[in-house]
């Protein structure tokens, strides 16, 4: 197979401040962390980057993120997922009642084996029998969520600790860190000197006290990069998601390479569940995964259907759920990190041309503004919308640039049939 896809938008523009892509990251992830240690220091709230405030939105966001890989996955292959919800559901309870049995990593097992069945069943039905993608979906969620119901009845009612609603503790996974790195970073950190404490206090928590799992997601976003990229099997499979006719021209088998994918997607789903299940809170509860399936595709779509840029969606909501959990102080100085990232998308989209969007980022980063010097504390229920709220803004406004599978979604009929 000698064919190519391009990704690019129909209007090629010179890269923004003459950089490449890499370097433009890492100067906005610069700038974004100026920024943030500023607010810091002018707010008090030193939790914006304190290393508890870190690890715990890596915690919260390393489920959305597998949730959101599972579905890059399945609509790179022209597949929409909207069963993720579902299948976590059936990874979390795979995990909590393996895990209590066997151990933890006998639950991770468990877990994606509950998730590609459920992705298995949504490829039978999208794949094999051609059922509208989004109704299917919704039935696996339905069906995750009974069956789980039905089963936790069966197996956990009568279990030590456990119950119909939730299963017995489970060992739970090794959380390693860097020797020596925490009683080097924490006396630099405690300072709360500009910058230097806050690179301090991410450090230390990205690297203490990290499960292993964690870890593992990691690299399975770079395998994803590395498999659908830059390898032959990555072009075929991408390829069925842009024209499934002209990749079964060339030879592609469709039909399979769509179920690999379907099922490597129930498979990231389910261990999202077992993430929830294992390192989370240590065992299955029902309702436990809270929607995280369906912040994972909005997480997927902020980053345009990339490993990197999912990553960043879901690392905001987790941090902005973090954030949350955290003091009345630092969850009021959010709106000013709010108004911040408001105003850096509408000076980007100003640079684009893009004057809806400038306009409209214009007045909400302006009200966030107003609503920060005119009260000392956020509401209960702001507070707990607050990660929902910041991240459907950001997804909202960063969207004009964003392109999917071009057959995702479609029902494909092999040629001739």
């Amino acid at each position: 197979m000698s064919t190519t896809l391009e990704e690019t938008p129909l209007e090629k523009k010179a890269p923004l401040l003459g950089l490449s892509k890499p370097w433009r990251m890492a100067l906005y992830a610069f700038a974004g962390l100026v920024v943030l240690s500023l607010i810091r220091v002018i707010t008090g709230a030193n939790d914006l980057t304190s290393a508890g405030t870190v690890n715990a939105a890596v915690m919260l966001a390393v489920p959305i993120g597998l949730a959101g890989l599972g579905g890059l996955w399945s609509e790179r292959a022209g597949v929409v997922n909207i069963g993720l919800e579902g299948m976590m559901i059936l990874g979390s309870f795979g995990a909590g009642w393996i895990g209590w049995q066997h151990g933890a990593w006998a639950g991770v097992l468990m877990a994606i084996a509950f998730g590609v069945i459920g992705g298995l069943v949504h490829a039978v039905a999208t794949v094999t029998f051609g059922v509208d993608h989004v109704v299917s979906g919704v039935a696996i969620n339905i069906l995750g969520l009974g069956a789980t119901q039905y089963l936790a009845g069966e197996l956990l009612a009568d279990s030590p600790g456990g119950g119909e609603t939730q299963s017995p503790p489970n060992s739970g996974l090794p959380k390693p860190s860097i020797p020596g790195l925490s009683g080097l970073l924490e006396p630099l950190e405690s300072k709360h000197w500009f910058l230097l404490s806050d690179i301090a206090g991410i450090l230390r928590g990205l690297f203490t006290n990290v499960s292993l799992l964690t870890i593992v997601a990691i690299l399975l976003v770079v395998l994803t990069y590395v498999l659908l990229w830059q390898t032959p099997f990555g072009l075929r499979l991408r390829s069925v998601g842009e024209d499934p006719h002209a990749a079964e021209s060339l030879g592609v088998k469709v039909r399979l390479y769509k179920y690999y994918a379907v099922a490597v997607s129930g498979g990231l789903a389910g261990l999202a569940g077992g993430f929830l299940a294992i390192v989370a809170s240590n065992l299955y509860r029902e309702g436990q995964t809270g929607g995280r399936g369906y912040i994972g595709l909005a997480a997927m779509i902020f980053g345009n259907w990339r490993p990197g840029g999912l990553m960043m969606g879901a690392g905001l909501f987790g941090y902005t759920d973090a954030m949350q959990l955290r003091n009345a102080v630092a969850v009021h100085a959010l709106l000013l990190v709010v108004f911040a990232l408001l105003l850096g998308l509408t000076v980007l989209n100003l640079y684009r041309r893009r004057w809806i969007s400038a306009g409209v980022g214009l007045v909400f980063a302006v009200l966030s503004l107003i609503w920060y010097l005119n009260t000392d504390e956020l509401p209960g229920p702001i507070t707990t919308m607050t990660p929902y709220v910041t991240t459907l803004l950001v997804l909202s406004l960063a969207a004009q640039s964003l392109r999917m599978p071009k057959a995702s979604g479609q029902v494909y009929r092999p040629e001739g049939k």
